[in-house]
């Protein structure tokens, strides 16, 4: 089941034509960039995008090993 169990907007990763993964979420650059891991850096043309737990786990059916 993709998206929402209401019909609402919602947190949504799906595959695109050329096999890289799009990500809607909410933008939370400005929060958490200060916060990254020593070893995560992001470009400046780069967003951190925040999902729902619930939302990658129902993702992970649709996402190939391979």
């Amino acid at each position: 089941m993709r998206g929402s169990g209401t019909g609402e907007t919602c947190p949504d990763l799906f595959e695109l034509s050329n096999g890289d993964f799009a990500v809607i979420g909410t933008e939370a650059t400005a929060d958490l960039d200060p916060h990254l891991p020593p070893d995560a850096a992001r470009a400046d043309h780069e967003r951190i995008v925040v999902i729902t737990r619930d939302t990658l786990i129902r993702a992970k059916r649709d996402i190939p090993d391979a």
